[in-house]
């Protein structure tokens, strides 16, 4: 075995032991990421997760959460095999007033995988690590990956340049690099990924996961409209837009979208304070007039030239499980 790959088994979780088809991640995409895409992702061996805001009340989250377990474990009992586990994503953001009540509730479920974000908080970390819940932070700067690696994180997700949502600039080369020099457990890489071969790459580099998104829009079970997945399909990555003018930071969105909100980006400054809570209460207030950030100004990653189809999750990851062998054989 090469150090690389001893390397690699050494730094990752426990928590994915023998459960997982492919070393990825479906991230957790806001608006997008439902019960019904993490529970076929897990039950085909990729890790599903979703943001806690998905669900409109911590109430609902808790229904999300007894769902999911659910389904999980009759399909172990029924098929003898261990299912992939599940994360939920916190907004660690003083925008949003749920994390406290929300955090509880992934305590009560004991969520395998948490993954935060916009803040590394140690006292979150600690209470996590207090029912043996894994950690992971996405960070999009050097800076910000130090900083989480200070209060005691187990992975990083390094959001690399042209991922979806909120992307960073750095390319997965030196990101991926740098990071290592430091942190000696799980590195996953986000950006542009999209078949199984980029899963491949992903790990040649030295994370020990992908974080995939935008392929998982394009999925039957993704609970975004139609439209949507049809853009997807259509566009390349000449159609992404990096621009903080929907949400009050930097983000990729597609150009088209953005044409049909009547939103001039290249006309002013639109950027706002940024505020999650506020975002998903317009997104769900059919009251509220005008084109929505997320809802009816679609993000995505500059990896959509790859996707050409709209499968099932239990489709696209055997496919995905087909192209890493394939790949890893051919190196």
């Amino acid at each position: 075995m090469n150090d690389l790959k001893k390397k690699q088994l050494m730094s990752l979780q426990k928590i994915f032991d023998n459960r997982l088809t492919i070393p990825a991640i479906a991230s957790p995409m806001f608006l997008a990421s439902g019960p019904r895409l993490v529970i076929e992702c897990c039950k085909s061996g990729m890790v599903g997760t979703f943001p806690a805001l998905n669900p409109r009340t911590t109430e609902a989250l808790d229904q999300w959460l007894s769902e999911i377990t659910h389904e999980l474990n009759r399909h172990e009992e029924e098929s003898g095999c261990k299912a992939a586990p599940y994360g939920v994503n916190l907004i660690v953001h003083k925008s949003n007033a749920r994390l406290k009540e929300d955090l509880a509730v992934c305590i009560k479920h004991k969520v395998p995988l948490i993954i935060t974000s916009l803040g590394a908080v140690g006292d979150v970390v600690d209470s996590i690590h207090a029912y043996g819940g894994v950690v992971f932070h996405d960070v999009t700067t050097i800076k910000h990956a130090k900083k989480a690696a200070s209060v005691g994180v187990d992975g990083l997700i390094a959001v690399a340049a042209g991922a979806g949502g909120h992307a960073g600039t750095l390319s997965p080369f030196s990101f991926v690099n740098e990071i290592k020099h430091f942190f000696d457990k799980t590195v996953v890489l986000a950006g542009c990924i999209s078949t199984g071969r980029d899963i491949a790459a992903a790990r040649m580099l030295g994370a020990d996961l992908a974080y995939m998104g935008t392929r998982m829009l394009a999925t039957q079970e993704c609970q975004v409209h139609q439209s949507y997945k049809d853009l997807i399909v259509d566009v390349s990555a000449a159609d992404i837009v990096y621009t903080p003018a929907i949400s009050g930071v930097n983000a990729n969105f597609i150009k088209q979208s953005i044409d049909k909100s009547g939103i001039d980006i290249e006309g002013g400054t639109h950027a706002k304070a940024i505020d999650f809570g506020a975002e998903l209460d317009e997104a769900s207030d059919d009251s509220v007039q005008g084109a929505k950030p997320w809802k009816d100004i679609w993000s995505a990653g500059q990896g959509v030239g790859s996707v050409k189809d709209i499968p099932t999750a239990k489709a696209l990851i055997t496919r995905l499980a087909d192209e890493y062998q394939q790949a890893r054989a051919s190196v």
